[in-house]
């Protein structure tokens, strides 16, 4: 029989030769395991705590040092007598020497490996020792640079082109250097006799929806014996069997077929149900002895990757087709959720992935400057309905190729595809994350060359891209490819707006375009785009850690968390243009939050627009950078790293509900002639569509609802709607009501603005939104106390209903003490329309509340 035990306990550490961290030859034992260096000596209270402060530089000397872990367990006489006995190490942080018993097993250099090393000539009956010394990853990657050259990169240390390690451990735009290390995953000893190899289910499902199902089964050995494959539902009931498989070839082949129906099918959230099938193997010898049995937990799904010509555009769409169903892909990119990775919980993941999922989203980016994810990712993943875009590990860099480091990546390629594959969440795997853009900036990339071996060329890395993980990934799994991300076509820069993926960083970094061009800044499908903004006021508290003369946005330790370049300038430029704003901290900490939240829902509002039906996919997809971090900064993210969402998580959430409305105004200028440029006609033109994400038409009223901010005027008008399934469906088009047709540039436009609300049958509100003029710094906000604005507590403690008599913009709620779980943030607010905010664990406190014009600017 194959036994797996797992060796949790009794380890212990220390930095060799001794020093900062432990005195020469002395032994600290381990608070868990598995586990990395800088968290026991945190938790040993020999480091400060790196995410407060200016800390982070007080621990560089823990990444360049070597350190090593020791561990004693006993075997018995009973796992002497397996024929083989293995110790296996899912994952060591990064470069290490093995010894077990004295004798040296194994040496590491790639920390999304799992090695395997036999040690049955080496085990003894009682106590056996394992010693794993760790050399210093960013000394053997400089090493290796000069040895092999220093490419070029965008974030973090050169050398860390050359080390098969977690980049964003270099330091990052938005992480702190600290370079891990460490045996970060479990480590087990394996005894068996023979054991399976590889269990690779795969399914196909065809365009008729029937479902064929092949397992292969591959063992370590030839060796007589039988196999049997079951299937069974996610209520644990057989579905079919196929039992006596001969397996002494080493192999074996199960196949089933299931006409369309008979299975439950896999659909991303808000499409249909995630069933979970298992498939269980077992492999036995002739006498009925079991030698070893696998579990998968698998789903059906029919995946394609779309590129076909539009009908009204140039290029072609970059989609995502899921059991025939179109999916509009509304959702973010993940990067480690912790510079620490061993501290991570499956909790932890679970919160974070259900906040995606609560607030609408349905797919995520695995970006590749992390870490290909623990299993428990992927598994809720496939639970909750959440699509996977998997990069593999390569980021922001001129990647070598030389054969040393092309061994390493065959093997991470292969041991992660085969890892990955069975989870139908994963509908793509992605080369790299920017390292063509990178080449194009460097200008060392032919796009006329298709043919070449390219590792002799000033892109190496293109032979990784374009021959290696193609045909790891085509040999192993069904899972579509893509180059890189982003990528356009072959022969096509990475900025073509029609065909491929895009990264739009245009607004922020780039031409640092207005966030009101999103539309114009469209493409096919947008896997990465964003805007900055402080987290919580609590996690800014907590970075400065009770130093309140650092407590001002320019500071030195607001400026270290803080990681962007130039963000001083960029943040400013656009509050600046937009916004009439303060400088004290929790002021700064209101305007970046209104500013992204702005900035991002203009975003998804803009490209639902372009879903336009069959043919009009004109943007498929918007993933935004970024929704977490790895620790506590401002950045990209929309929920920071305390899993506190910004008030930007909410305004996203809004405009990927079921139903949406949006509108837009702009000024149209007319001249009467070719010649005078004092004599012309400014027109103010609205338009208001609709989106449903549902399968089905949606018959609606629009109704639209214009308030002047400096009187009583308003005007409304109705008109009843079907919006179109699975598209945006324009509804209004003309006059913006009560905006005079000015002739001079000197008159100022009135205060109009614009609530919009689709309203069911039943009179329930499906999707709001309210468009005022902008930019927000020309207005001249009414008085707080001449805006008849209500906060009421619900008699439950736990909700707020807000009112008010004159439109309000921007509206972030917060209470003193402990933080509360709101429902919503970044309200627009007019009259007529109370909206009602659930606000767990508030238990009756006061509510305090920030808006654009209370009066701080």
């Amino acid at each position: 029989m194959s036994i797996i035990r797992s060796l949790t306990q009794d380890w212990s550490f220390t930095q060799v030769g001794g020093g900062q961290g432990t005195k020469n030859d002395e032994w600290l034992a381990v608070s868990q395991f598995p586990t990395t260096v800088h968290v026991e000596l945190l938790k040993a209270k020999c480091i400060p705590d790196p995410f407060l402060g200016l800390n982070e530089w007080e621990v560089q000397w823990v990444g360049e040092s070597d350190w090593a872990f020791k561990n004693t367990f006993e075997v018995s006489t009973k796992e002497l007598a397996p024929t083989n006995v293995d110790l296996v190490f899912d994952g060591l942080d990064t470069f290490a020497s093995v010894v077990f018993n004295g004798h040296k097993i194994l040496d590491t250099e790639n920390q999304f490996i799992a090695y395997r090393a036999p040690v049955k000539q080496y085990l003894k009956q009682g106590a056996n020792e394992l010693v794993i010394n760790f050399s210093s990853a960013f000394l053997r990657g400089r090493e290796l640079e000069k040895a092999h050259g220093k490419f070029h990169l965008w974030n973090g240390d050169s050398s860390r082109l050359h080390v098969r390690k977690a980049q964003y451990n270099y330091g990052w735009d938005w992480g702190p250097v600290l370079m891990t290390i460490g045996p970060w995953k479990p480590i087990a000893l394996h005894t068996y006799n023979v054991r399976l190899t590889d269990v690779d289910v795969r399914s196909s499902v065809s365009e008729a929806l029937d479902v064929k199902v092949t397992v292969d089964l591959t063992l370590s050995e030839k060796a007589p014996g039988l196999a049997s494959v079951v299937l069974k539902n996610a209520q644990n009931s057989v579905i079919h069997t196929e039992n006596n498989l001969q397996v002494g070839s080493g192999s074996a082949r199960a196949e089933f077929h299931f006409s369309p129906g008979e299975l439950e099918l896999w659909y991303p959230v808000g499409y249909g149900e995630q069933p979970l099938y298992t498939v269980e193997v077992t492999v036995s010898d002739l006498q009925g002895n079991t030698l070893d049995t696998e579990t998968q937990k698998v789903s059906f799904r029919r995946v394609r990757v779309v590129q076909e010509p539009l009908v009204d555009q140039e290029g072609l769409t970059f989609l995502f087709e899921v059991n025939n169903i179109k999916i509009f892909c509304g959702g973010s990119n993940w990067i480690p959720a912790d510079s620490f990775l061993t501290t991570l919980t499956p909790e932890r993941y679970r919160a974070w992935l259900q906040l995606l999922v609560d607030g609408n989203q349905n797919m995520i980016r695995v970006w590749g400057g992390g870490i290909y994810e623990y299993d428990v990712f992927y598994d809720i993943c496939d639970e909750l309905g959440i699509l996977v875009w998997q990069d593999f590990m390569f980021g922001c860099g001129q990647y070598p190729a030389y054969d040393s480091f092309l061994k390493l990546v065959e093997v991470e390629a292969e041991q992660n595809v085969k890892r990955l594959r069975h989870h139908p969440s994963i509908v793509i795997f992605t080369g790299n994350n920017e390292d063509y853009q990178l080449a194009e900036s460097i200008n060392v990339v032919d796009y006329s060359d298709e043919t070449s071996d390219f590792r002799k060329t000033e892109f190496p890395a293109r032979y990784i891209y374009e021959r290696t993980l193609p045909s790891i990934v085509s040999k192993f799994c069904d899972i579509h490819y893509h180059r890189s991300s982003p990528y356009s076509a072959p022969g096509t820069v990475t900025t073509d707006k029609t065909i491929g993926d895009l990264h739009q960083w245009n607004v922020w970094h780039g031409s640092q375009e207005p966030w009101h061009n999103w539309d114009i800044l469209a493409g096919r499908f947008v896997s990465e785009f964003g805007m900055e903004g402080y987290p919580n006021i609590r996690t800014v508290d907590y970075w400065l850690a009770g130093d309140r003369s650092e407590r001002y946005p320019q500071s030195r330790v607001n400026n270290n968390h803080n990681k962007a370049d130039g963000f001083e300038r960029r943040l400013e430029l656009y509050l600046v243009e937009n916004f009439k704003h303060a400088f004290d901290m929790d002021s700064y900490v209101y305007y970046t939050q209104i500013m992204q939240a702005e900035t991002l829902a203009s975003a998804y509002r803009l490209w639902r627009r372009n879903w336009r039906g069959r043919g009009r996919e004109h943007t498929a997809g918007a993933l935004v950078w970024q929704i977490n971090d790895c620790w506590p900064t401002t950045s990209w993210a929309i929920v920071d790293y305390f899993l506190r969402p910004k008030p930007a998580y909410f305004a996203i959430a809004r405009e990927l509900r079921q139903y949406t409305v949006g509108m837009t105004r702009t000024e149209k200028k007319t001249f009467p002639n070719d010649l005078s440029a004092a004599q012309f006609t400014i027109a103010t033109v609205l338009e208001v569509w609709g989106t449903n994400s549902t399968l089905s038409e949606k018959k609606a009223k629009l109704e639209v609802t214009c308030f002047d901010l400096y009187s009583s005027w308003t005007a409304q008008f109705f008109k009843d709607v079907v919006l179109a399934p699975n598209s945006s469906t324009e509804l209004y088009s003309g006059d913006l009501p009560g905006q005079p047709v000015r002739t001079k540039q000197s008159e100022v436009p009135r205060a109009i603005i614009v609530s919009a609300r689709l309203l069911d049958v039943s009179g329930t509100v499906l999707g709001r939104y309210s468009n005022w003029p902008e930019p927000f710094k020309f207005i001249n906000f009414p008085g707080v106390k001449d805006l008849g604005f209500s906060v009421k507590t619900g008699g439950d403690g736990d909700s707020v209903e807000l009112s008010t008599q004159k439109p309000i913009k921007g509206i972030i709620l917060d209470a003193e003490g402990e933080d509360v779980k709101w429902s919503d943030q970044a309200i627009d607010l007019v009259p007529g329309d109370p909206q009602i905010v659930k606000a767990i664990g508030l238990k009756g406190r006061d509510v305090k509340v920030r808006f654009l014009g209370d009066g701080t600017a």
